[in-house]
């Protein structure tokens, strides 16, 4: 152990291992950078988040050194646990496949997630008396759909989606798809149920195969250049299974 203590210096409360040339950290240190107790730390070791803890510098049996890098693991584990309600057992599991790809998958997430909330910002959005307006969808038809969740209005009134919603109605109700033949707001939840399934695929395979395959900026410009053809592809297979459907019941 001298020849471990001998080989390091102090450097602003760390230490630094000749041979291997980079900084490490006390436990109290590492606490401190991380914004984590030193007692979580140590469960979180125990537990294997943090690796096999080969890294790891023992000096004494009390006194160990922490590499730097372990800062930006515990942030990781945090966020996953704060942001994303996972289970330490999950996270763990998921940094020992790949930690890089985990990072990678967050990062292209939150600018999906903030384009999203961007482009459906307030700035953007269209009144409800303009909606029944140009569109002529009776206000208690939007209150409904408010209701059952298919439209999320704000006090400001409807987002670019919302807007492309109504206007579907709006032609639907135009065709002759109206109360009086029994059709109700209520029919749009079996699309959303037939759906719900679909996208969930869709995100999973989404990220999955970008997430550090591509840079997140790339990745952004292939999500938002998917987004019509799929538009187009839902609706050419749907008026196809239809026409099978009506075939078959004929």
């Amino acid at each position: 152990m001298a020849g471990v203590g001998a080989s390091m210096k102090s450097d602003a409360g760390a230490v630094e291992p000749g041979a291997e040339g980079r900084a490490l950290l006390k436990m109290s240190e590492l606490a401190e950078r991380s914004g984590v107790s030193a007692g979580t730390i140590r469960y979180y070791l125990r537990e294997g988040l943090l690796g096999g803890g080969e890294d790891v510098v023992r000096t004494s049996r009390n006194m160990a050194y922490y590499p730097p890098e372990y800062v930006e693991r515990i942030a990781l584990i945090k966020r996953l646990q704060e942001e994303r309600f996972m289970p330490l057992r999950v996270i763990r599991g998921a940094l020992r496949e790949d930690p890089e790809r985990v990072r990678a998958l967050i990062e292209l997430e939150d600018r999906i997630l903030e384009r999203a909330l961007t482009s459906a910002g307030d700035h953007s959005r269209v009144s409800r008396t303009a909606v029944q307006a140009r569109y002529g969808v009776p206000r208690n038809v939007l209150e409904r759909l408010a209701e059952i969740g298919v439209l999320t209005p704000s006090q400001r009134g409807y987002d670019n989606d919302d807007v492309k919603i109504i206007e579907a109605i709006a032609n639907f109700r135009a065709g002759g798809y109206d109360e009086t033949l029994g059709f109700t707001v209520y029919d749009t939840l079996r699309y959303r149920k037939a759906l719900e399934p679909l996208v969930e695929e869709e995100a999973s395979a989404l990220l999955e195969r970008l997430a550090g395959e591509v840079d997140v900026e790339r990745a952004m410009e292939i999500v938002a250049a998917g987004a019509e053809p799929l538009r187009e592809l839902i609706g050419a297979m749907h008026s196809k299974l239809l026409l099978a459907a009506l075939r078959h019941h004929r």
